[in-house]
């Protein structure tokens, strides 16, 4: 099973969100199926086969996550961030202020979910191969 800290080795080469599906094979090839990221605080949850799971403790000083969405917002600022404007930090403040309280990566259908803090599905996203 993989470990934290092999994760924590694979997104060190992550620079922006242009590097982001070297990142997402490298964790797959790990074994990872999937995580839950939550923007409030950086924390992760990740599953991998046979109910295998660990989870990386929070990353940086809670945000408050917007109570109203802003998609318009998000769409403009998730597209900074792939394009590599925006380092991860940034990003996840960005997500806050448009009301993204997480996202879920399925490895499996190589998708990334975006949802707001009553569950709201705001954005998926085909995760480049």
């Amino acid at each position: 099973m993989f470990t934290i800290e092999q994760i924590r080795q694979a997104h060190a080469k992550v620079k922006s969100g242009a590097d982001f599906p070297a990142y997402m094979r490298e964790i797959k090839a790990l074994g990872v199926l999937g995580y839950d990221a939550y923007v409030a605080d950086g924390r992760i949850d990740y599953f991998g086969a046979e109910g295998y799971t660990t989870s990386a403790p929070a990353r940086y000083d809670r945000l408050e996550i917007a109570g109203q969405s802003d998609i318009m917002q998000f769409r403009k600022d998730l597209k900074d961030h792939q394009q590599g404007l925006t380092d991860y930090l940034t990003f996840c403040r960005d997500c806050a202020r448009s009301g993204v309280e997480k996202w879920i990566i399925d490895m499996d259908r190589m998708t990334c979910a975006y949802y707001d803090k009553v569950g709201n599905e705001l954005l998926i996203e085909n995760i480049p191969q």
